[in-house]
Parts: C-alpha cells; structure tokens; sequence
C-alpha cells in the first residue's frame, strides 16, 4: 500500500525530453506510479512508439512531438497536451541541448541551440502551460514545475563547457524567480542538478567518466533511474509540497566534496 505522503497516482505530468537519459527514466517512473503522462520529442515516429512501449504495462502515456528549439515549440506542445488535459499537476522542464565546448571553437549557431533549448524552451513552455498548471493547483498540494538543471550550472568543470554551464545555472535561477512569482497561484518551482547519469550527453560506462566518478564522488558511482525517480517522486507528493525555490544537487555527494 502506497503511503498517501508520497502517492502521485492520478496526478497529470508532462516530461519534455522524455524519450531518453533521465527524462526517459522520469517518465518510466511517474507512469509506474500511476501518473498520466505526456512525454515529448523531436521525432514524432520515435516519441509515440516510446510512449506506447511506456503505457504497455498498463499505464497512461501519450507521446507528444515538439521540437523545442524552435521559437513556436513551445506553444505548440502546450497546445497539443491542451487537447488532451484540462490541468497539469507536474511539469519536468527536461529536454536539453549540448554543444562542443571550446572557447575558440564555439558558434553563433551551437551557442544559440543550447541556451534556446535550456533555457528559452522552458521558460515559454511554463509561460504557455499557466492555464493548466493553475487548474491544477491546491493550497495544500501545489502544481509543481521541476527544472533539470545540472552540477555543471553549480561549478565549473574540468572541461570546457561555456554554454551548457551558463544554461545550466540560468536554469536553476530562473527556478528562483519562478518561484517567487507563483508561489501565490500555489505552484511551487524547484530544480534538480544531476551529477553523472547515463545518457546521450554523458557515457557513464566510459573509461573517463568511470575515473572521474572513482577520483570526485564520495558514493563512488554514477547515478541510477531510482535516483532521479525518488527525487521527482517527493517533489510532486504532498511529501515535498511546501519545497519551493530550490535547487537539489543529486550527484552522491560530487558538490559537498569540492
């Protein structure tokens, strides 16, 4: 029997990104959970099959195409999760762009792709989603929005990274502000800051990636599906209704450690 503290089921979510890495491992866990979700993806052919696989084991899932660094993404797949819900109780701000970091090496074109999809995607795609967030908001249970933000927005790394580390820490600011202004509509913002999980942006079974969680993370490992899953979980539960305006390092220990 679910604790009612932590119970999600019947609760409305969108994950952008959630065809792979940890959008993909959020939304396997909110369907598992009785969640009725939306994911969202380039390709739409790709995104409706992942999201038919997903709702096989008796869940709701509805894949929703959207390419999100396009300036009208954002309103069309607001539009299209308005065809099929009259409110949203949790929205994982997730999808995510990356380009090759180097200082000299860095375009016009690789700099915008990054913070459009980063930042300016998930700002507009809040901005669209009002409507259904508010329906959905309670004095004692908040709509939620939860940003995927990124240790690399908390600290500068190793490596070059100028635009994904800037739109990462624009991310978790921009939770903040968020938060602040719809706190009083009752919808809480929060972001989560991985450290390594496996995914299209970070080969966790990599020889380098493998010695920098041994040398950095005092867990010794890199994260798992539960992880990230647990976090999202309390967040959007009457367990983490009055968490507002935060960003939570997942990293087993990465940040505490520098």
């Amino acid at each position: 029997m679910t604790d009612p503290l932590f119970d999600i089921g019947g609760k409305v979510a969108l994950v952008t990104g959630g065809t792979s890495g940890i959008g993909l491992m959020i939304a396997r866990g909110l369907v598992a959970r009785g969640v009725r979700t939306y994911v969202s993806g380039r390709d739409a052919g790709r995104t409706a099959a992942l999201a038919d696989e997903l709702a096989a084991a008796g869940g709701h899932c509805v894949g929703l195409a959207a390419d999100l660094a396009d300036a009208a993404g954002p309103g069309a797949l607001a539009q299209a999760l308005s065809a099929h819900e009259e409110r949203l109780d949790l929205l994982v701000n997730n999808a995510g762009a990356n380009a090759p970091g180097d200082l000299a090496g860095m375009t016009v074109a690789d700099w915008d792709l990054v913070l459009n999809v980063n930042v300016r995607a998930a700002f507009f795609l809040t901005q669209a989603l009002l409507p259904l967030l508010r329906a959905a908001a309670q004095a004692d249970d908040p709509a939620r929005i939860v940003n995927i933000g990124s240790i690399g927005g908390l600290h500068i790394p190793n490596w070059e990274a100028h635009a994904y580390g800037a739109s990462k820490a624009a991310i978790h600011h921009l939770t903040r502000s968020l938060a602040k202004a719809l706190g009083p509509d009752r919808i809480t913002a929060n972001a989560i800051a991985p450290g390594p999980f496996p995914s299209r942006l970070t080969d966790t079974e990599s020889d380098a990636v493998r010695t920098s969680v041994a040398a950095h993370i005092p867990l010794g490992r890199p994260g798992e599906a539960d992880d990230i899953v647990g976090l999202v979980t309390f967040l959007a539960s009457r367990a983490g209704a009055y968490v507002n305006g935060t960003t939570i390092p997942l990293d087993g220990g990465y940040i505490a450690a520098l």
